[in-house]
C-alpha cells in the first residue's frame, strides 16, 4: 500500500465521519422540532379540555308523542336505538291495525308492551315523552 493509497484512506474516512455528522445533526434537529409539536399540541388540548368536556345532555325541542313520532325522533330518546324505534313503530303499527283509532301508547307503562324495552328504559324517557 503506497502513500496515495494511505492519503485516500483518510480522505475517505472524514467524508464519511462529515457524512454521519451531518445525518446526526439532522436527527437531532427532527427530534427537537417532533418535541416541540407534540409540547405545542398538548398545550392546546389541555387549553381546551375545560372548555370541550361537557356532561352529556340529551336536547329535545319538545317532548315526543309515541303514537306519531317518526324513527329519527325516537331514536334521539335516551336508551332507544335504531332497533327499539323500528320496534315502537312496529308495535304501533300492528296495534292500530287492530284496534282501530285507539292510540297504542297511553302511558310510559304501555312502552313495556314493545319488546326490548322494559319498565326501566320507559321510566328513563318518560320524562322526554307527551302522550295525547
Amino acid at each position: 500500500m503506497g502513500k496515495a493509497d494511505t492519503v485516500n484512506d483518510r480522505e475517505s474516512n472524514n467524508f464519511v465521519r462529515r457524512g454521519e455528522a451531518g445525518q446526526n445533526r439532522i436527527r437531532s434537529l427532527a427530534f427537537v422540532i417532533s418535541v416541540c409539536v407534540c409540547v405545542f399540541f398538548a398545550l392546546g388540548f389541555s387549553w381546551n379540555f375545560g372548555n370541550a368536556v361537557k356532561p352529556f345532555a340529551l336536547e329535545l325541542e319538545s317532548r315526543i308523542n309515541p303514537n306519531n313520532a317518526p324513527v329519527s325522533s325516537l331514536i334521539r330518546l335516551p336508551g332507544i336505538g335504531p332497533a327499539r324505534a323500528l320496534a315502537i313503530i312496529e308495535y304501533r303499527e300492528d296495534f292500530k291495525r287492530e284496534n282501530g283509532a285507539v292510540p297504542a301508547f297511553r302511558d310510559c307503562d304501555d312502552l313495556c308492551n314493545v319488546r326490548g324495552i322494559g319498565p326501566v328504559t320507559a321510566k328513563n324517557i318518560s320524562e322526554w315523552l307527551k302522550f295525547e
